[in-house]
């Protein structure tokens, strides 16, 4: 048999593999060719791994042909091709790792072997996929195996990762119809649950023993086991964990267990346990959704604290587990020699109720508590009662993936209950000790487009984190950005055009994000402080990520009779000697040598506007550009900052508005001063030193080592190197 044949299957025709190869090649070359639009690849990227998914056998053709293009791109340094080509083929890997050859693996891996070399961050990719890579080839059937479990929270004892999915979505931009629209997609979308089991059981086998395996017999053995299936499910999840630990040395020990397990299926199912025979497809389902509209912010904190209660609560059942089964024995020998009376057994009963960690159901918070009782809550089960017992190993394993749907609103609320979370972490280091944080972002607007620059540009800048995202990623502006767009289409699908299969679109995509996306960019969040006229004591804190507006009311009358004059074609002298309101302005420069130099300046001014997002992705963003606007063209000034405080010095006051957030809005303000956001885990550092070494403030002990400036992380294919 040749080595490249899948071997479930009879040599096919070379016509027929050369036409289906033939096919992925036109499909790959439309999605790198440049002239395509986004959209265009993003849709074409969907078709192709829907085809693999549909028919399993194209995969080892689709495989051939990206291990070619990737060949030739380290050949020709085609560097815009190597992400694209690389998440595609480990997409393709991670759905169907049980139809590719072993052969083909092995070429994988050598081809992503010597991406290595590339520079940041293709090489941090390749090496992610290499080990994925090297784990499925020495235990086959590992890679989905994992995948199953942590998304959809398989309850195993010895696989305890778990990952949940919260999409969070704007009201602002969410309007009923959308919503509940985008709702139904994700909620018919889920697989369901008494099946999962079975599927990771026929997709494991099938994956080990290949041509000994018989999948549509497994099939049905699976489904007349009924709930006994839960014993081999648990016997393959440690089948493939202690493979995992052996290594190479344990291959050939995984694959006689496995054949094992699948005798002992069909034998307690009254079939041939020597059945042989082709595979059966396995799609690999999409993760468990929770789909929220975000109208508390204290929503994302609350459903992060139940994620954390639940993970905790399940490995201190596994954990006190084994305590209990001998517990059972030792009862049974008390019952033995008891007085046979009936109240000794009732007495026991009590005892065994009173046992805390035989509870099913876990704590969480669905009414209103005190976020120093939440934290309190969450430290008890983390600890457990005692102490006795320690916590696993291996902390911070469990993973809680954001997605926030909207403009930078939404990104602008995220921030402030982001930057919120690391505060109350940094006091006490509970909830991000066990759950790593990933967040990833979807771009929506409620803005229609329409021809007129001022339209476009009031979109432009309620999109500017997805527009400097999409430049510096083309593969995220090819498949998130282009989901966005078509995100509020939904709403327009009336309720009974739609039937009861969901839009497999939009949860397809999702999942591939979240599998794919995992190379952040960090968006650097600015930290306000905001006295407002008539308030005593300190001035009110604030973050904003993308934008800061100031504005005068009195400067409103002005814009609006300019803007009618510009119409009119004609200015009066009164309009061109009034420029606004004269601010104060205090800021520092930071010079080539990275010195900064304060300075100060006077402005007359109607409105500011601070934009923390460069129009160029090669400028970074690291600093704000600040645009004193002024009804005389003369007057206008933009400087480019870090630190800048602005003081009105009229009896005036102002309004300052957040990431164009309404909500998010003060008024009567006197003064704003701007710097970028510490890090509460530096600043706590930073102050307990500073108990000892009055009116210094150096960096010692692990302030040094910690990052000062707290970043926002947004997930993308291939991110930004700091």
């Amino acid at each position: 048999m040749n080595k490249e044949t899948t071997p479930w299957n009879p040599p096919v025709a070379d016509s027929m593999s050369s036409a289906v190869e033939a096919s992925m090649y036109n499909s790959i070359q439309a999605i790198l060719r440049q002239a395509a639009s986004s959209c265009n690849k993003g849709m074409l990227r969907w078709t192709l791994h829907k085809k693999v998914e549909t028919h399993p056998s194209n995969s080892v053709s689709l495989v051939r042909v990206l291990v070619k293009e990737l060949e030739k791109v380290e050949r020709l340094d085609y560097k815009m091709h190597v992400i694209p080509l690389l998440h595609t083929l480990n997409y393709v890997i991670i759905q169907q790792s049980s139809h590719i050859p072993c052969s083909l693996f092995q070429r994988v891996y050598e081809c992503f072997k010597r991406l290595l070399t590339l520079p940041e961050p293709y090489c941090t990719i390749a090496l992610r996929y290499i080990r994925s890579i090297k784990m499925e080839q020495i235990t086959p059937g590992a890679l989905y195996q994992r995948r199953v479990i942590a998304e959809q929270s398989l309850r195993n004892k010895h696989f305890p990762q778990q990952e949940r999915v919260f999409v969070f979505a704007d009201p602002a931009v969410f309007s009923g119809p959308l919503w509940q629209a985008v709702r139904a997609d994700l909620v018919l979308a889920r697989p369901q649950s008494d099946t999962l089991a079975r599927r990771v059981l026929l997709h494991t086998l099938q994956a080990g023993l290949v041509k000994a395996c018989h999948g549509p017999i497994l099939t049905q053995a699976l489904e007349d086991l009924g709930e006994d299936v839960e014993q081999y499910f648990q016997e393959v999840v440690l089948a493939v964990e202690q493979s995992i630990q052996n290594g190479e040395a344990g291959r050939d020990q995984y694959l006689t267990r496995l054949q094992h397990i699948y005798r002992d299926i069909l034998t307690s199912a009254n079939q041939d346990p020597k059945a042989r025979g082709s595979l059966s497809n396995t799609p690999l389902p999409s993760p468990e959704i929770h789909f929220h509209l975000w109208t508390n912010e204290e929503e994302l904190w609350n459903e992060l604290v139940n994620f954390t209660l639940n993970v905790s609560t399940s490995e201190r059942n596994s954990m006190y587990q084994e305590e209990e089964e001998e517990d059972v024995s030792k009862r049974v020998s008390h019952l033995s020699v008891d007085s046979g009376i009936e109240k000794d057994l009732s007495d026991m009963g009590e005892r065994e109720q009173m046992n805390p960690f035989t509870r099913s159901r876990s704590p969480c918070f669905r009414g209103r508590m005190k976020p120093e009782d939440k934290m309190a809550l969450v430290q008890e089960n983390i600890k457990g009662p005692t102490s006795s017992t320690p916590l696993p190993k291996e902390e911070g394993n469990h993973t809680a993936r954001i997605v926030m749907m909207g403009d930078n609103r939404v990104l602008g609320r995220l921030a402030k209950v982001y930057h919120s979370i690391r505060k109350r972490e940094a006091k006490h280091l509970i909830l991000t000790k066990r759950v790593n944080l990933q967040i990833y972002y979807i771009p929506v607007t409620d803005e229609p487009i329409v021809n007129s620059p001022e339209s476009t540009s009031q979109v432009g800048d309620r999109l500017s984190l997805a527009s400097f995202l999409g430049r510096v990623d083309p593969w995220y502006e090819s498949n998130i950005i282009s989901l966005g767009a078509m995100i509020p289409k939904l709403a327009g699908t009336s309720s009974h055009s739609r039937s009861s299969e969901p839009n497999h679109f939009l949860v397809d995509v999702l999942s591939y994000y979240l599998r794919c996306g995992l190379q952040p960019v960090h968006f650097t969040l600015y930290s306000v402080k905001i006295s407002v006229s008539g308030q005593t004591g300190s001035p009110v804190d604030d973050v904003f990520v993308s934008h800061l507006d100031a504005e005068f009311p009195e400067s409103k009358t002005l814009r609006e009779n300019l803007r009618q004059e510009r119409s009119s074609r004609r200015r009066t002298r009164k309009t061109l000697g009034t420029c606004g309101v004269v601010v104060s302005v205090n800021y520092s420069k930071v010079s080539l040598s990275k010195q900064e130099v304060v300075q100060g300046m006077s402005v007359m001014t109607c409105g500011v506007g601070i934009s923390a997002i460069s129009p160029n992705e090669t400028e970074g963003l690291d600093f704000l550009t600040v645009n004193f606007d002024s009804t005389n063209p003369r007057c206008c000034t933009e400087i480019r900052t870090q630190n800048i405080k602005i003081r009105i010095l009229e009896d005036k006051t102002f309004t300052v508005c957040l990431d164009k957030d309404c909500r998010r809005k003060y008024t009567h303000v006197q003064s704003i001063e701007i710097s970028p956001c510490l890090d509460p885990g530096y600043c706590l550092q930073t102050s307990s030193k500073s108990k000892f070494s009055v009116g210094e403030e150096r960096e010692s002990g692990l302030s040094k080592y910690m990052c000062k400036i707290l970043p926002l992380p947004i997930n993308t294919f291939t991110g930004i190197n700091h």
